[in-house]
């Protein structure tokens, strides 16, 4: 059995990823230019065109892009990186009749229409999942957090799914699916996990246990590599990190300025915690899935269960609470203003709240919702 080794990384410094849809500015549909958008972005930095651009990246559909910080200490300094590069991005595309959006899924685009990016691990993709694969038109927010020991990443991985419900909640931005309501505050969270090797992560005992299961998805052929492994949390050996990859799109970095705060602080209690000598509780699988399913379908309105006991609570109820728990860690970590980004979150609704205002608002218009999201995310 391969040894996974896990890389030297400070703790709790983290990195965002921002998916980023290209739509048609005058039709609002989706529009597959990123590999044109990539191109001139290279060419502004004077790169050749084989070579990736640092910080902005082609994803699996040709309509997507997607924004890469660095490594950095606190959420404001990630913050203005994903700041910068959204403004490059829309002086980029902007001579192009083409606008910058993201949600969970985009409410009226055919979903099997869109063309793949063309590289051989999409392909493969493509090739192995059919239908479901074709149907991932799907926009997420990651966070990693730097882990200063790699006994301390399964742990946090269980600590993190507890907190799935309150994650998929406060992003969940993705109630359409071409051109029809759902009735679920995201449709991403269920279609993502269609996917081999996505969903809810498993629950190991110790790293060897990883180890062996990471083995024996490549002898079967599950996986060709570790990265492959597409769970909602997931350790990143290569990077040191732990990643929440929970959410949905959100067009407000304001949102991810909160998102990423509460991740980085919940990280940073669980590693305190750790390092005390306590234990991270793990959820029954029957109750993690059960949570993801209900903030999928509910997002705020959630009722979700909080513990092994079956204890429950609405989910902002329980937001409240823990924001209130984690201020003097947000302190030490120089978030706290972003981390009450999550109380104003609640208070204003979450994306697919919104998106369903603006719908019933402009008679049943599709493009006013994308337009909606639009002029929030060039807003920042």
């Amino acid at each position: 059995m391969q040894k996974i080794e896990f890389a030297d990384s400070a703790q709790s410094t983290i990195g965002v990823e921002w998916e980023i849809a290209l739509v048609d500015r005058d039709g609002a549909d989706l529009c597959s230019i990123a590999e044109e958008v990539l191109n001139r972005l290279k060419i502004q930095a004077g790169l050749d065109l084989d070579q990736d651009h640092p910080t902005i990246k082609p994803e699996l559909l040709m309509n997507t892009v997607e924004i890469v910080t660095g490594v950095h200490n606190t959420v404001g300094q990630a913050s203005n990186e994903l700041r910068e590069n959204v403004r490059l991005l829309i002086e980029t595309t902007a001579p192009l009749g083409v606008d910058l959006y993201s949600a969970g899924s985009h409410p009226f685009a055919a979903p099997t229409s869109q063309p793949v990016t063309d590289k051989d691990r999409y392909a493969k993709l493509i090739d192995r999942t059919q239908w479901w694969g074709r149907q991932m038109v799907i926009y997420g927010v990651h966070v990693h957090v730097g882990l200063d020991s790699r006994e301390k990443a399964l742990p946090i991985t269980d600590g993190l799914i507890n907190y799935q419900p309150h994650f998929q909640a406060l992003s969940a931005s993705s109630p359409y699916w071409g051109g029809e309501d759902t009735g679920y505050a995201s449709q991403r969270a269920l279609m993502f996990q269609q996917l081999p090797a996505a969903g809810i992560p498993v629950h190991f005992n110790s790293w060897s246990e990883y180890e062996a299961y990471v083995a024996d998805m490549t002898y079967t052929g599950v996986i060709d590599d570790v990265s492959e492994i597409r769970w909602d949390v997931r350790p990143v050996p290569r990077l040191g990190t732990v990643e929440m990859r929970i959410c949905d799109g959100v067009s407000s970095l304001a949102d991810i300025e909160a998102i990423t705060a509460l991740t980085q602080c919940l990280v940073h209690d669980m590693s305190l915690s750790l390092e005390a000598g306590y234990k991270i509780p793990v959820m029954p699988p029957w109750f993690r899935v059960e949570n993801k399913w209900r903030a999928a379908r509910y997002g705020l309105d959630a009722i979700i269960i909080l513990n092994a006991q079956g204890d429950e609570m609405l989910v902002t109820d329980h937001l409240r609470q823990e924001v209130e728990r984690l201020t003097p860690v947000a302190e030490q970590l120089g978030c706290v203003d972003e981390l009450q980004g999550i109380i104003r979150l609640i208070e204003r609704g979450a994306e697919y709240q919104l998106q369903r205002q603006v719908f019933a608002a402009s008679g049943g218009d599709f493009s006013a919702v994308v337009r909606d999201n639009v002029a929030r995310l060039h807003s920042l």
